[in-house]
């Protein structure tokens, strides 16, 4: 009952926090792709192309096979989130930058997640196990859930800018809560199995966090020479939508094996995220 309830509270979740996530967008974060284009196009490649990439690598790597695999590629072709604007800004990072990212990729994603997710259930995908990642209906389902609630909350930020500041912060905590409360449905689902697929994936999920995070500090150091918008690439690249995510692990998939991934990584990211945000703030910023 618990699983079926979060199941359907899910995804009306997920639409109260993207339409937060538009709240908090204005026109000039979309100018500021055309003003700043290669700082935008460092972090959408980091992101879109990177991350992926290094997640096929680490599966390959460790050895990772069905549900426990398409679940770590699933999360890594998720956007970053509202989390990912609010430890940019503790870190002093490049805040447009983060929220640019954030808003144009998650006007991508829906048309990419359907495509590379439908390659992964073919890919990692084992025998006797069967899940179908429909093109249409997913790309329905995700401009239903996160784009238009988008469209609607910069609509709101346009006509009640007040009432829209005020409830921007509020974005974030809403997201912690609902990501605790799948998290907790999926370990009840899997009862003992849990600690065996959590073992299976976690060494997984905390490379794929640490390289990215890594690489992406390293890039936008070594590409754009800006400390903060590096700061900025690398909290992008590692804080992944795990709502989203899990979304369309438990409500389209429907297995909760294929979400212990994503789960130990979305725990796994406010850790990495905090501990890099209390060392770069002891580090100067350099123009």
């Amino acid at each position: 009952m618990f699983e079926t309830l979060v199941r359907t509270a899910l995804p009306i979740a997920l639409i109260l926090i993207m339409t937060g996530v538009g709240m908090g967008l204005t026109t000039a974060d979309f100018r500021r792709v055309v003003q700043q284009p290669k700082a935008f196009f460092v972090g959408a490649v980091c992101q879109m192309l990177l991350l992926p990439l290094i997640a096929v690598g680490i599966i390959a790597l460790t050895g990772l096979t069905g549900p426990v695999a398409i679940g770590l590629f699933i999360l890594a072709l998720c956007p970053g989130g509202a989390t990912s604007n609010m430890y940019t800004l503790l870190a002093r990072g490049d805040v447009g930058l983060s929220v640019s990212l954030t808003a144009v990729i998650g006007f991508i994603t829906p048309f990419t997640i359907p495509i590379l997710g439908a390659w992964a259930l073919q890919h990692y995908g084992v025998a006797g196990q069967t899940f179908e990642l429909p093109l249409f209906d997913t790309w329905k389902t995700l401009i239903i859930v996160t784009v238009l609630p988008v469209i609607i909350g910069m609509i709101i930020r346009h006509y009640a800018t007040g009432f829209a500041q005020k409830a921007e912060p509020w974005v974030s905590r809403f997201s912690v809560i609902v990501l605790a409360l799948v998290i907790a449905s999926i370990c009840v689902s899997l009862g003992a199995r849990l600690i065996e697929f959590a073992l299976l994936s976690g060494p997984a999920a905390l490379l794929l966090n640490l390289i990215t995070m890594a690489l992406g500090y390293v890039a936008g150091n070594a590409l754009l020479h800006h400390e903060d918008q590096a700061r900025t690439i690398s909290i992008e690249v590692g804080l992944q939508n795990g709502t989203l995510a899990l979304m369309i692990i438990t409500t389209i998939l429907q297995s909760p094996e294929m979400a212990v991934a994503p789960s130990i990584y979305s725990l796994l990211m406010f850790v990495t995220a905090t501990l890099f945000t209390l060392w770069v703030r002891k580090r100067p910023l350099t123009a």
